[in-house]
């Protein structure tokens, strides 16, 4: 059986699927059996595979900008495990200083332009960040992603409309993981192939296996490739799934716990191990060794972010937006 990639790749996507995994599952942990951190926690457990196909599909100068189930997309894009474990934590030393949280991980120097709470925001901003680097003559990409629920908001459509008019270099990612919320798809739309919405734009759009780095890797390296090229914009639907609630304090009464299993007997992380071992890409001792990396990293993180201080009182109001002239500001 042969591979279509090098064994580093492999290793590399097995090793970063780890990072993510083991990171959300001890979060987890320190948020429900010890109460160290609070707020909203939407996991990324089962969709790791799409962060790790995007990273080989793409440059480090590209943007990645997503929603609020933003944790494996973070460090995917190179965020350090111990800025966004702080971030959780509150911390001064977080990646957004402690004062995003969950749902506002943010990386400017990786390229990472969050984490967005409101839902389909981050649609129209990717497509922003699309235009300012067509403006500015690079040909860097911007890699928007969105969840089955934001495929609803009119910002979809309208930023759709103006991407294709003026062919920016953006690849819409809509990580379909069948639930918005707590409804599913059939539920929402009578479109329930979120790929067909870019009909209506005349913009390619591809379906992908989202249990697959491989097939990630391969679907993504086609949009970037156009997209880079000055030929516009692709909307990808990656058909993925998540093993935990919508988010931390979700019951999961609207599925059953066949349906969740079923999907786990896919692991996008097994079943890249499995190709790893049927090709022999790597030994056991060398899938230890980066079971044992990660776990210390993941490690390291918990102790970086418990040993942080707190932001100090003057950080409430820096950061802030205001505009001066604002007509309806007044002293």
């Amino acid at each position: 059986m042969a591979t279509k990639y090098t064994k580093e790749t492999y290793l590399y996507w097995y090793e970063l699927m780890q990072l993510i995994r083991q990171f959300e599952l001890m979060a987890e942990e320190k948020y429900k059996m010890e109460g160290k951190i609070r707020g909203f926690f939407h996991a990324y457990i089962g969709q790791e595979a799409i962060a790790a196909g995007c990273m080989t599909a793409t440059r480090p100068e590209d943007m990645f900008i997503t929603a609020y189930r933003d944790h494996g997309l973070a460090i995917a894009k190179g965020v350090s495990v111990n800025a966004c474990m702080a971030e959780l934590y509150g911390k001064a030393t977080g990646c957004a200083k402690g004062k995003g949280g969950s749902m506002h991980f943010f990386g400017k120097k990786e390229n990472f332009y969050g984490g967005h709470g409101i839902v389909g925001a981050q649609i129209g901003t990717g497509a922003g960040l699309a235009f300012a680097e067509k403006y500015r003559g690079t040909d860097n990409i911007s890699l928007t992603f969105f969840g089955d629920g934001a495929a609803r908001q009119g910002i979809l459509h309208e930023t759709f409309n103006l991407a294709m008019t003026w062919k920016l270099p953006v690849v819409f990612i809509c990580e379909n993981n069948n639930y918005a919320m707590g409804t599913s798809v059939q539920r929402t739309s009578n479109i329930i192939d979120i790929y067909k919405l870019a009909d209506a734009y005349e913009m390619p759009a591809d379906v992908i296996d989202g249990m697959s780095a491989e097939a990630v890797h391969e679907g993504v390296t086609r949009a970037v490739k156009r997209a880079r090229e000055g030929d516009g914009p692709t909307l990808l639907e990656i058909k993925t799934y998540r093993y935990k609630g919508h988010s931390i304090s979700d019951p999961q009464k609207y599925r059953t716990k066949e349906e969740v299993e079923e999907y786990k007997q896919r692991d996008p992380i097994q079943a890249l191990l499995h190709t790893i071992y049927e090709t022999k890409l790597a030994t056991e001792d060398e899938i230890k060794a980066i079971n044992e990396r990660v776990e210390a990293a993941v490690a390291e993180s918990v102790k970086f972010a418990e040993e942080s201080p707190w932001p100090d009182n003057s950080e409430v109001l820096k950061d802030v937006y205001v505009d001066q002239h604002y007509p309806f500001i007044t002293d």
